[in-house]
């Protein structure tokens, strides 16, 4: 691990679409990054060896997180870092369908990725970092954290709960902290394409999708995590709790 790297970050979810994106682009830019997934990343820790961490840790279970985080290996990455970010990209978007066709265990499951997960590391890294005099939380929201979709009621509730923490996080009388809920507009990633996938009897705005996905109004991954960590990096990151970064965008 590169020790005299001033900043250092943390990102879940880093072998696949926005958080692969996310990952590479701050190897790239010289961070230390520690990578959260369930497996590992196919060529990243090849191309930087002296930069990339990885954790293989199964993120929807709370257990199982909580055990690695009573561990030292996050207090032993962030020392000495002058920035530290925490990126909270994993997620899912499943179960998908009126609420009295979703299974139980699929409830719990999105439920932990989502909200349990991101809330545990933000807790943690909070506690972790005493000596960073800049610590950043994002977490990836969603347009469905801000507005309802037939459907979509476990992943909509669970954005909103990342929103509504960060407002709450921003009130906490601690400057050396900032926290965002960032909402990266629509990705062409796995889960647009499990989206469309879906049968419109669950999903009735699948078309909208579908269009967007014709129309080629996704952004790439590599956009987003560009447009993302030039505003997470910057100095007006943390000036409002709630964001969307299509927004911050235009007011650039």
């Amino acid at each position: 691990m590169n020790s005299s790297s001033p900043i250092r970050a943390i990102v879940t979810g880093h072998t696949r679409g926005l958080g692969a994106a996310l990952a590479e682009q701050l190897l790239a830019r010289d961070v230390a990054v520690l990578g959260l997934a369930r497996s590992r990343h196919a060529s990243l820790k090849q191309r930087f060896p002296a930069l990339l961490e990885e954790i293989e840790l199964e993120l929807a279970d709370s257990t199982r997180v909580a055990q690695w985080l009573a561990t030292d290996a996050l207090r032993a990455f962030v020392s000495g870092a002058h920035t530290v970010l925490l990126i909270n990209n994993a997620g899912m978007v499943q179960p998908i369908g009126r609420v009295e066709e979703q299974d139980a265990a699929s409830i719990a499951t999105a439920v932990s990725l989502n909200v349990a997960t991101p809330l545990m590391l933000a807790s943690a890294l909070a506690a972790a970092s005493p000596d960073a005099s800049d610590r950043r939380i994002v977490h990836i929201s969603s347009g469905a954290a801000r507005k309802a979709y037939a459907g979509w009621s476990v992943y909509c509730a669970t954005k909103a709960a990342l929103d509504h923490h960060a407002r709450a996080v921003a009130l906490d009388t601690n400057r050396a902290l900032r926290i965002c809920s960032l909402a990266p507009g629509v990705i062409d990633t796995n889960m647009q394409a499990e989206i469309r996938g879906t049968d419109i009897e669950q999903f009735p705005m699948r078309e909208k999708f579908e269009d967007l996905k014709r129309s080629g109004r996704l952004s790439t991954p590599e956009q987003a995590a560009a447009q993302l960590l030039d505003y997470a990096l910057s100095d007006a990151f943390g000036k409002t709790p709630v964001a969307d970064i299509r927004e911050m965008a235009k007011s650039a």
